[in-house]
């Protein structure tokens, strides 16, 4: 069975679904199975939330303040589970909440779903990937065709209400794209986060 926590360097992450609706040609889980000190990311079968519970249970969250949902897949694609069992981890655990997401959770769902995300995330990092949209397409290779457009209303309406949205990039853009990229976000009023690609 696949780890549904792993750390990496000082956090713990967790690792819900293999599911994802973009296939970006940088991602790296075409490069190899797990990250951190996982054994493998990835799950025969999607965890349920009882086996989630279970594993936040039995991990020992001294000297850790965060729990990251990010994994081999993309996390709001299993949305109930994320919301139900980062509410169990805050009540429980008292661990500040991070999703890493790549902004198409409305798109996947067919609903504004960035109130549920709202009552338990207190981080949302958005994969930015690319300054513009033929661009993103490109490099993403999403299963909507409106998919740049749906993440910037997405990260718009995660900033009216969560206190902390970032964007990402990878630093295996050129220097001008992340550039650009930088501002875009600024012109939206949301942070940059350049990510080292491991």
């Amino acid at each position: 069975m696949a780890d549904i926590l792993y750390t990496y360097k000082d956090q713990v992450y967790v690792n819900l679904t293999n599911k994802c609706d973009c296939a970006c040609t940088f991602c790296i889980r075409s490069h190899r199975d797990s990250v951190g000190d996982a054994d493998t990311l990835w799950h025969r079968t999607d965890p349920t939330l009882e086996e989630v519970t279970a594993a936040l249970d039995a991990f020992d969250f001294t000297g850790y303040g965060e729990l990251v949902y990010c994994g081999y897949g993309e996390p709001t694609c299993a949305l109930d589970i994320l919301v139900k069992s980062a509410e169990y981890a805050k009540k429980k655990y008292g661990v500040r909440i991070r999703i890493n997401t790549n902004g198409l959770a409305n798109l996947y769902h067919g609903r504004d779903v960035i109130p549920e995300l709202a009552e338990v995330a207190d981080c949302i990092s958005i994969s930015l990937n690319a300054p513009t949209a033929e661009e993103y397409m490109a490099v993403t290779r999403p299963q909507f065709d409106d998919a740049f457009e749906g993440m910037l209303e997405f990260a718009k309406g995660c900033a009216k209400v969560i206190e902390d949205v970032r964007f990402t990039v990878v630093d295996v853009l050129p220097k001008e794209d992340i550039e650009a990229s930088r501002a875009l976000a600024d012109s939206m009023g949301i942070g940059l986060r350049v990510r080292h690609y491991a």
